[in-house]
């Protein structure tokens, strides 16, 4: 991802979510070094995910394919490729929040091995107030 794929990646943002990025978030996460990616099908910005790398350890900050798509198994292949990325920034773990109401994501991530480790009170925000997030983990070491 670069500055100029903003366009884009916000446009895929604000129609996958009630609560999107900002583009200051985004633009602080380039400037930031942050490892942010995007997925393409056919030369179109379809996903993008964010990826924050440090001391051995790696927080999938955001993650988000393109709502009509969904469903396709872009979001498992996209994932799939976070977690090989995050191994070549040299994590040993893989973090991420994920709303506990975000069943079809919930499934995705124990599919691929993540495990529950915690919950952020009133993380996110929502309809009706506040939202916790689960927190899962994927040991990276032990993932093939």
């Amino acid at each position: 991802m670069s500055e100029p794929d903003l366009e884009e990646v916000l446009q895929v943002e604000f129609l996958s979510y009630a609560f999107p990025w900002s583009r200051g978030i985004f633009q602080d996460c380039l400037k930031s070094g942050y490892d942010c990616r995007v997925m393409c099908v056919e030369q179109e910005i379809v996903g993008h995910a964010i990826i924050s790398a440090a001391a051995g350890e790696a927080h999938l900050l955001n993650v988000c394919v393109r709502r009509d798509l969904q469903g396709r198994g872009y979001g498992r292949l996209f994932v799939r490729q976070v977690v090989q990325r995050a191994k070549l920034l040299g994590a040993e773990q893989l973090f991420l929040e994920v709303r506990p109401s975000n069943k079809i994501a919930l499934k995705l991530y124990d599919s691929l091995g993540f495990i529950p480790i915690g919950v952020r009170k009133d993380y996110y925000p929502s309809d009706i107030g506040r939202e916790d997030a689960q927190v899962l983990a994927l040991p990276l070491a032990e993932e093939e």
